[in-house]
């Protein structure tokens, strides 16, 4: 029973008198232990209330290392947080909490062990010593179990997946069970410093130990805010994180508080960039209340998802409701995915109906969407034409993007003109990779594939309804390799059979045509196919995500495969989504 009530605050007992016959009970019987010597781990001290200040109550008190006795007798010595170059990092020392250094050195002989182990990141043995300090009896402290559970957050940990999962499950209770019984103040500091790390991580843009944090803050019943909640709904957008994206969105539900425009443009612009537009459109018809920005989002999340019809008729929709009138950004939308659809005809009409119909008078943002509109599907000398009739002097946007989509479809002289037209008219647009010729990285871009580096959600290959995997061109050291090559070939047999033929002429090997054919086949986004139809449930649908450009024949192969095992495929290549089934892609074949 002395164990039993040394799990919790004994102050309670002390401050105030007891109020019925087994709160009296209680009391005496924790005195009589105290009288006869028993000595415990747990053992709790009180102390007379009228020796204490308003600063014995503060935490922060014991960050100096020495003892301070608090109202509650929870004395602790320091705890300090250094900072490593990737994020905040928590350690303990000589960490004195409920008497816990009261001569027992198995038990301080433990504690040392558990802190050696969480130092060098061996969960399992973490575990352990952890198991071993409670059948001692021992209580391990709320710092030590926030410790252990961020170490559950750590990529490469040497623990099965269903330990891993136990392993959070328990802490995450040990956690709550702190909350339910900790002072106040107490409780607020540590919270606070969890809080803080939530928001270090999402500055970081690690997403996965953000969520972890967010379920540590809900053990400690602090719920994320909203403010806190919709940064990482935009994080998620941002890395394409699928999962952790519904994940965020349930928890903005569950907050029960309202809405407002600008939120749910986030949440549809989070949902378009991880290539989910059924959830998207879900968002958009929840919505009371849409402002022409928000028609807007909506057609413009539409056509980068390949879905340029859609988009049209999102539009003509707009369109027809009283009183809804289009501005130019609006148009803007549609001239792109007018361009991603080849329809130029209709995008040139609705250039026209700009001023004719509406009395929009065409910016020079206008006439560089439709430009890229011209260009996009490869009609570059439409495009040209249409840049020498502006009624006003073409600046060097317009020019600059002529310029990289001359280059992309293989028109290399009308790439270098248009270069020395921007290099008159802005040097600094042009980098040493465009003035060499080729397609300028942007800044933006590189910017965005490090940002996919720090979430911890995936790398090369993603099946999005597990977790993540990686694959490499031509890997042949995966454990389940041989069957993974085996289902490309059966279904490069059936392929055969509706017409495919490989492309052999992009593998620049010198080997012979079978060596090609095998190489292709053993392409990463391939073998994650592959490796999708294994572990995934049947007919469900499955995202492939690639750091890289989808090859044409790896395009023209996904096509048809996605038709033969009858599955709706995402894939994510590094420009755009390509939205699969029934033996099309949304991109039209124009990426």
């Amino acid at each position: 029973m002395y164990r039993k009530l040394s799990l919790f605050t004994r102050a309670n007992y002390a401050r105030n008198e007891p109020r019925s016959s087994s709160e009296r009970l209680l009391r005496h019987l924790s005195t009589a232990v105290e009288r006869l010597g028993f000595s415990n781990p747990n053992e709790h001290r009180v102390d007379d209330d009228s020796s204490h200040t308003s600063a014995d109550i503060n935490p922060r008190a014991g960050f100096n290392g020495n003892e301070v006795s608090v109202r509650t007798q929870q004395s602790q010595s320091s705890w300090s947080r250094n900072l490593n170059s990737n994020s905040d990092y928590w350690t303990s020392s000589d960490y004195n909490r409920n008497g816990w250094h009261s001569g027992n050195n198995e038990v301080e002989e433990t504690l040392g062990e558990f802190d050696s182990y969480c130092e060098n990141y061996l969960l399992k043995k973490a575990i352990e010593s952890m198991e071993s300090l409670e059948n001692m009896g021992h209580v391990v402290d709320l710092p030590r179990l926030l410790r252990l559970v961020r170490l559950c957050g750590e990529e490469h940990l040497s623990l099965e997946d269903n330990l891993l999962r136990e392993a959070k499950v328990s802490l995450q209770g040990k956690i709550r069970a702190w909350a339910h019984h900790s002072d106040a103040n107490y409780l607020k500091y540590y919270t606070d410093l969890v809080i803080e790390e939530f928001d270090a991580f999402c500055r970081q843009g690690n997403v996965k130990k953000a969520l972890y944090t967010m379920d540590t803050l809900a053990s400690l019943s602090h719920p994320v805010d909203l403010a806190r909640l919709m940064r990482l709904a935009k994080l998620c957008g941002e890395v394409e994180a699928s999962q952790e994206a519904k994940f965020v969105h349930g928890k903005i539900i569950s907050l029960g508080c309202g809405l407002d425009v600008s939120s749910y443009h986030v949440l549809i612009e989070m949902y378009s960039n991880c290539g989910m537009m059924n959830e998207a459109s879900s968002v958009f018809e929840e919505m009371r209340e849409k402002t022409l920005e928000t028609w807007c989002v909506m057609i413009r999340c539409l056509a980068k998802n390949g879905l340029g019809e859609d988009a049209i008729d999102m539009f003509t929709r707009f369109k027809k409701n009283q009183g809804n009138k289009p501005d130019g950004g609006l148009f803007r939308g549609v001239f792109y995915a007018c361009g991603l659809l080849g329809d130029v005809d209709e995008g040139l009409l609705h250039f026209v109906s700009m001023s004719k119909d509406y009395g929009i008078v065409p910016t020079m943002e206008d006439y560089v969407s439709v430009v890229e509109m011209l260009a996009l599907p490869g009609l570059l000398d439409e495009a040209l034409a249409f840049v020498e009739r502006m009624p006003m002097e073409p600046n060097v946007d317009v020019w600059e993007t002529l310029m990289n989509l001359s280059r992309v479809h293989g028109d290399l002289e009308l790439g270098d003109r248009c270069a020395e037209i921007v290099k008159e008219l802005d040097p600094t647009r042009l980098n040493q990779q465009a003035r060499d010729g080729y397609l300028p990285v942007k800044a933006s871009d590189v910017e965005k594939a490090s940002l996919k580096k720090r979430s911890g959600i995936h790398g090369l290959g993603r099946i999005s309804n597990s977790r993540t995997h990686e694959y490499r061109a031509g890997d042949t050291n995966l454990p389940e390799n041989d069957e993974l090559l085996q289902i490309l070939r059966n279904l490069r047999t059936h392929m055969v059979e509706r017409g495919y033929v490989c492309q052999t002429k992009l593998a620049l090997h010198d080997v012979d045509e079978e060596s090609k054919e095998n190489a292709l086949l053993a392409h990463s986004e391939r073998i994650a196919f592959a490796r999708a139809l294994l572990n995934t449930p049947p007919r469900n649908q499955f995202t492939i995500m690639k750091n890289l450009r989808v090859c044409i024949d790896c395009h023209n192969a996904f096509k048809i495969m996605a038709d033969i095992v009858g599955r709706p495929v995402i894939m994510r290549d590094a420009k755009r989504f390509h939205h699969l089934k029934d033996g099309a892609c949304s991109c039209k074949d124009y990426w």
